[in-house]
């Protein structure tokens, strides 16, 4: 059974798949999308308020390894943690895995908190890094 928010669970659709009848690598990041926005919504800080508050946290940097054929049908777990946090970024990992427990694929992303002004990169709200550094410290205990 998923952990909400640090947990989630999808099933592979036909469209998800390529010729090959695996998934298609870009699609990896459609799921991993979803564990993120549990994550913030577990954390107090959904996305779509985020969004209306202005807070902008845009990915910089994503990637991912395959590690075995993610195919249609499979039910698939998406665990998520909280690697990194810094002043003004963070980096979240996802782990991949079917009911077994073997691990399909892992991915990483790197999201950044933009000022209101546009100016760059700005400090994380307070709240905010705070509920990130207690879900790091969760994920460390856990492993």
């Amino acid at each position: 059974m998923p952990r909400p928010g640090l947990e989630h669970r999808f099933r592979v659709c036909l469209h998800d798949t390529d010729a090959a009848g695996v998934m298609f690598y870009g699609h990896i990041f459609r799921y991993a999308h979803d564990a993120y926005e549990g994550l913030m919504a577990a954390l107090g800080s959904p996305v779509d308020a985020l969004i209306r508050a202005g807070c902008r946290l845009p990915l910089v940097h994503a990637e991912a390894d395959y590690l075995l054929p993610l195919r249609h049908g499979d039910e698939v777990w998406v665990a998520i943690g909280v690697e990194s946090l810094g002043a003004t970024s963070f980096t979240l990992g996802y782990r991949f895995r079917d009911g077994s427990g073997a691990l399909l694929a892992q991915a990483r992303t790197v999201h950044v908190h933009l000022g209101q002004g546009g100016e760059g990169a700005a400090p994380l709200p307070g709240g905010l890094r705070a509920a990130l550094a207690t879900a790091a410290q969760a994920g460390q205990q856990e492993d």
